[in-house]
């Protein structure tokens, strides 16, 4: 069996979850620049497999910084992860997801807003009141609007995963955002190999035959990372470890 291949004439660099990791994101994009300009032209696109924001603490720098790059390119694809669609629906005045969005992470993601640390300890109504305030309308639109996939050759680009065996027009945006176990412990192949963060891999990115796997914790590890494509070809760049050729076996952990 042929291996699978991304689409003739593309180079695609995915990152995994970033999660308010400014200087990472800045230092992994120069390494991909420098990678990038050391190969053979071809049509490079980044694509970044969402959850930019929540945990660390610079999420208004990285928010800002993507979307003044997929405004002035289409080479650059931001999707959707589950923690934009909870301050999405957070934002859009859901008080109990506000409560949840601010325990794993929203309260770092709004005091990189500005939000002052005397407003996070109010009533929920006052912190959405605040939070409405200094997040721009565009911004909150522009997360909204994220994609949930970008498919190129045999590769599909999604946040956690797909729900086996259901053909990709009939996914459900949850699944796209949410699945974990009912993805990762499937061993058979899906319609496309899947290219996913959402589950952290201290030791990753990690090769699967079916799927890999981007997220390497990068706000408890220091480590953002990516993998590129290029034909039937992979290999990895991180903040850490530069480039490898060598992608690992899983040993997971599951984090929202």
């Amino acid at each position: 069996m042929d291996p699978p291949r991304i689409a003739t004439g593309e180079r695609i660099y995915a990152i995994g979850d970033v999660h308010g990791c400014f200087d990472l994101l800045e230092n992994l994009i120069s390494r991909i620049r420098k990678d990038d300009e050391c190969r053979s032209p071809q049509r490079t696109t980044i694509i970044q497999v969402g959850d930019v924001i929540d945990r660390g603490p610079r999420s208004a720098d990285v928010v800002d910084l993507m979307m003044r790059f997929t405004g002035l390119s289409k080479h650059l694809v931001v999707l959707k992860g589950n923690h934009e669609q909870v301050m999405v629906d957070a934002l859009q005045g859901d008080l109990g997801m506000l409560n949840g969005w601010l325990r794993v992470g929203g309260r770092e993601t709004l005091a990189s807003w500005g939000v002052p640390s005397e407003v996070l300890d109010q009533s929920q109504r006052n912190i959405l009141k605040v939070a409405r305030k200094v997040i721009p309308r565009k911004t909150r639109r522009w997360m909204n609007n994220l994609p949930l996939h970008y498919q190129s050759g045999d590769f599909l680009f999604v946040h956690a995963g797909i729900r086996p065996g259901v053909p990709l027009a009939r996914q459900e945006a949850d699944d796209l955002l949410w699945i974990a176990d009912e993805f990762l412990d499937v061993p058979e192949p899906h319609f496309a190999v899947i290219v996913h963060g959402h589950t952290i891999d201290e030791a990753g990115p990690v090769l699967h035959t079916n799927r890999i796997a981007l997220d390497t914790g990068a706000y408890r590890t220091g480590r953002l990372s990516a993998v590129a494509f290029e034909g039937a070809e992979q290999w990895v760049i991180s903040t850490t470890t530069g480039t490898s050729t060598a992608l690992p076996h899983i040993t997971r952990a599951v984090v929202i």
